[in-house]
């Protein structure tokens, strides 16, 4: 793997680490009060990245663009506001709710730019 498709399933593998180990942690603590934090870690962040990577694995004039690693950042920089934001939101923080919406957008936004770039390139005859 090279390029973003390396940076996108090393991203993966971090929130695979940490959406573990807040599983791990509220099943331990039996509070499971952060549980839509770790469902978010585990499929916006594992899943989605690992996805990400695969893709652009698989078609590399796609990860070698400008857009690829605009996506990369966006993806990155959005996922750790959410989930950061989030978990503070449910620990009863409401002031950083503005933080949440703003990372949701450019979560939207990347996922709108992954979109961007993957349906022509699947296209393509």
């Amino acid at each position: 793997m090279q390029g973003v498709a390396r940076n996108f399933f090393t991203l993966a593998i971090v929130y695979a680490l940490c959406g573990m180990a807040l599983g791990l942690h509220m099943s331990i603590s039996q509070d499971h009060s952060q549980m839509p934090v770790h469902a978010h870690t585990m499929v916006a962040g594992w899943l989605m990245s690992a996805v990400f990577a695969f893709f652009y694995h698989l078609f590399p004039a796609a990860r070698d663009k400008m857009l690829a690693r605009i996506h990369f950042w966006l993806t990155a920089v959005s996922g750790i506001g959410l989930l950061v934001g989030l978990f503070f939101l449910l620990g009863g923080n409401a002031a950083i709710e503005p933080l949440v919406a703003i990372s949701s957008m450019g979560f939207y936004g990347a996922m709108f730019l992954f979109a961007v770039i993957a349906l022509p390139t699947v296209w393509k005859s």
